[in-house]
């Protein structure tokens, strides 16, 4: 099956950045749009971001749209997701996903159409 290890979480103060990096198996990582997702204690899993086959479209929750980045590198099949300017909302679990190839739309972040995930990394924000 498809494997997806997530990495780069860590402890980091308000204001400053962190980069995520998922590391996905198979070669067929062109063929799938990819997502992040987050979930912080008590909280529902949500939607961050997500980026097309090639790169060339990113969606992003709107709370970090200018401050994050998703960005793929297809030669070395990982996602990457950087983060600038962390706030007290973004401490969470983060988890890379797998968009599933019957999804038809141009992106989703409705986590019943991602067909793999990662085990996550953790993010800490400390003051």
């Amino acid at each position: 099956q498809v494997q997806l290890v997530e990495s780069g979480g860590g402890l980091v103060q308000a204001g400053g950045s962190l980069r995520l990096s998922c590391a996905a198996s198979g070669r067929t990582f062109s063929n799938y749009r990819m997502g992040w997702f987050r979930q912080a204690p008590g909280k529902e899993r949500e939607f961050v971001a997500a980026i097309s086959r090639y790169g060339g479209n990113t969606y992003y929750k709107d709370s970090v749209k200018g401050r994050f980045t998703i960005s793929r590198d297809n030669a070395k099949n990982t996602v990457y997701l950087h983060m600038n300017s962390l706030q007290p909302e973004d401490p969470a679990v983060y988890y890379c996903a797998r968009v599933r190839a019957s999804y038809s739309g141009s992106y989703t972040g409705d986590p019943k159409e991602y067909d793999y995930w990662g085990q996550g990394t953790q993010v800490t924000v400390s003051s």
